[in-house]
């Protein structure tokens, strides 16, 4: 059972994954009936952000390429397969711009970087029941709501 202090030590490692909303209340709920639980789940996703590989770590996996986070907000889904490495230069609390991923808009999709600030900014969230799979895995799920005519991955369908 991971203390209110490991909570907040992870909240500072995820500050710039996750929505400042989204993660002010899951701070606020580590206070309440469920703390537990979200006291838990901001350590377990730090330590999936801090074991996530780095831009252009899983170059040429293709399909077999590992997605770790997961967005979401209306029927927009966003995959992350690496955080940005950033700078030589920068300081701790320089802030993580962006990362790679797959991006679906509703249509087919797509590989390429993928600003977190603008993921914040049209309110997506982070999956917090998300577990890191293929994105070949993705791609068959997609693949499979296409077919059936249903939404494309609405939030935790994903796992």
């Amino acid at each position: 059972m991971a203390t209110m202090k490991e909570a907040k030590d992870a909240a500072t490692t995820l500050k710039h994954f996750i929505s400042k909303g989204q993660l002010k209340l899951m701070l606020s709920y580590c206070k309440g009936e469920e703390g537990e639980y979200f006291r838990n789940k901001l350590v377990e996703m730090a330590g999936v952000v801090d074991k996530m590989p780095a831009t252009q770590e899983q170059d040429g996996l293709g399909d077999k390429a590992v997605a770790h986070l997961h967005y979401f907000v209306g029927n927009c889904d966003w995959w992350i397969t690496e955080k940005d490495a950033g700078a030589p230069d920068d300081g701790p609390d320089d802030g993580q711009l962006q990362a790679f991923g797959l991006a679906s808009l509703g249509f087919e999709p797509e590989l390429g970087y993928i600003s977190l600030q603008e993921l914040f900014s049209v309110n997506a969230e982070l999956d917090l029941h998300f577990k890191p799979i293929t994105l070949g895995e993705v791609q068959k799920k997609f693949d499979s709501k296409c077919e059936s005519s249903q939404p494309v991955f609405s939030g935790a369908e994903v796992n």
